[in-house]
Order: structure tokens, then C-alpha cells, then sequence
């Protein structure tokens, strides 16, 4: 007989955040520096300008996630806290982690609440994503996780 162990929601949620993590981090170090601030079109963000954007949002949902009633209204880390693209990665990189690590403490957000915050994180997450991959494909790179 075989035994089969459940995941709870927070492992799943936790296994997802992580692996959109590492995507995201791939694809930035697989940009070149002299791209990392190149607007694609006006009005559209720069990759360091959405790297920012991202690890401000993590830095948000960690703090919502402690119990915290965080300001939403700067929408994106100051460009002087990660102006180059390594500190750009390692703001984000650092935010990520932040972010995550309620999800490895069992019972420190409801399970009702980890849907609710990480569920609609993961696809905004993944949306900025694809962004970032039509930069990349713009550059003439393929996307490490296409290679």
C-alpha cells in the first residue's frame, strides 16, 4: 500500500511563489545590463523599473501578511534603493523571500488569507513575467526556461 502525503495550501502556494521567483530572477540576469533600462515603447515600463514595481509589491504583501495595513501608493521601490540592474535583481530577490516566508511558518495566515493575498500575487507575478520574456525575445534572447 502506498501512503500519499497531502500538500497543504501554504506548501503549494509556497512550491508556486518559489518557482516564479527563480523564473523571474533567471530571466533578469539573462537581460544585459545596457537592456535593464531600455523602455520598450513610451509608457511602458523598463525591466529595472518592473524588477522594482515587483519587489515593492512583495515588501507590501509581506507586511499585509503579518497583519500589517501597508501604503500601497508608491507603487514601486525608488529608483535610488536599487538603481543598477544587480541591485534592481537583489531587491527583488530579497522582497521575494520576504514575502515568502509565511508561507513556511504553518498557521501564521489563515489558509482562506493565503489564497486570497498569494493566489492574486502569483498571477500578477506571472503577468509581469511575460512582460519581462518580450523584452528578452526584443533583445534577441530566448527565455532560460525555453532554452
Amino acid at each position: 500500500m502506498t501512503t500519499t502525503t497531502v500538500k497543504s495550501i501554504g506548501e503549494i502556494l509556497q512550491s508556486q511563489w518559489h518557482e516564479l521567483g527563480r523564473k523571474l530572477l533567471e530571466l533578469g540576469e539573462a537581460l544585459p545590463a545596457r537592456a535593464f533600462d531600455r523602455r520598450p515603447a513610451e509608457g511602458v515600463r523598463t525591466a529595472a523599473e518592473v524588477y522594482r514595481h515587483l519587489a515593492f509589491w512583495n515588501l507590501w504583501l509581506a507586511a499585509k501578511a503579518r497583519g500589517e495595513d501597508p501604503d500601497g501608493s508608491a507603487n514601486e521601490l525608488a529608483r535610488g534603493e536599487a538603481p543598477t540592474k544587480a541591485r534592481a535583481l537583489a531587491a527583488f530577490e530579497r522582497s521575494a523571500a520576504e514575502a515568502a516566508s509565511p508561507l513556511a511558518r504553518p498557521g501564521a495566515v489563515t489558509e482562506a488569507d493565503l489564497v486570497e493575498l498569494y493566489a492574486s500575487f502569483l498571477g500578477h507575478g506571472a503577468e509581469h513575467y511575460g512582460q519581462l520574456v518580450v523584452y528578452a525575445r526584443l533583445e534577441g534572447i530566448v527565455p532560460p526556461v525555453s532554452r
